[in-house]
């Protein structure tokens, strides 16, 4: 094989690769559910450190800062989800809201606990 049709083939897997990436949008590995099961703020921190996810998703900083220490699933759904479409609508409202009821449901138990 020939130098210029191995450029060729490769210069084609890059082209293809972009082009799948661009398509459906950047990727968010394995780690990052990883660490969502761990703990979402440990996933919003990876997402703040490697990737312009959150960024893209709000507007300011400030509303992601005060989701890290206040609903923190509820931040990271709603990150998520933004990143499928650049939005969020239909069953990914569903997916926030879920997240929202396990913030919740977390601080009731807490209070539950101190209680006891």
């Amino acid at each position: 094989m020939s130098a210029a049709v191995q450029f060729s083939a490769i210069a084609t897997n890059v082209v293809h690769r972009h082009r799948l990436r661009d398509r459906y949008g950047p990727r968010i590995g394995c780690f990052l559910v990883l660490f969502a099961f761990i703990s979402p703020r440990l996933a919003l921190f990876a997402l703040f450190l490697f990737s312009d996810l959150l960024s893209r998703a709000f507007d300011s900083w400030f509303v992601p800062f005060l989701g890290f220490f206040l609903l923190p699933w509820t931040t990271l759904a709603y990150a998520v989800m933004w990143s499928s479409s650049n939005r969020v609508a239909g069953f990914e409202w569903f997916i926030v809201i879920l997240a929202f009821a396990i913030d919740l449901g977390s601080y009731a138990n807490r209070n539950r606990a101190r209680r006891a």
